[in-house]
């Protein structure tokens, strides 16, 4: 195989940086939603307040270490970023009414997937063999 047209194990392909990136806005965005969550805390949902907070920020934390890893290409942190795009996606379509919301989770997802499972990522990741020629 001519090594200018072959897959460079040492670099992320274009689509696994778009997934990579897709997980890491999305693990901002929930670490935003977890410090408003902590900014509207009031004494009659302590407790729901709290634990929310701490989900948001868990969930944001584990999105960017994955999306980072990613960038890296370690092959464990797809399952969980394409859990949560599942997630997302099943998120989606639970919004009645906000369809901007809607639109949002279900495009940002549905390309975090696509770029998770293309065959250059696979590859990368070292989980598809390298084409024949």
């Amino acid at each position: 195989m001519d090594p200018e047209t072959s897959p460079d194990r040492h670099r992320a392909p274009a689509p696994l940086l778009v997934a990579a990136s897709i997980g890491a806005v999305q693990g901002l965005v929930l670490l935003l939603l977890a410090a408003a969550e902590l900014a509207s805390l009031s004494s009659e949902r302590l407790a729901l307040g709290t634990t929310t907070s701490a989900f948001f920020a868990l969930f944001g934390l584990l999105l960017l270490v994955c999306a980072g890893a990613l960038t890296r290409l370690a092959s464990w942190s797809r399952g969980p970023l394409l859990l949560a795009q599942l997630i997302g996606l099943g998120l989606a379509f639970s919004f009645r009414g906000a369809w901007a919301v809607v639109v949002v989770l279900a495009v940002s997802s549905g390309v975090a997937i696509a770029g998770l499972v293309h065959p250059e990522s696979m590859r990368a990741l070292g989980d598809e063999p390298a084409p024949r020629e």
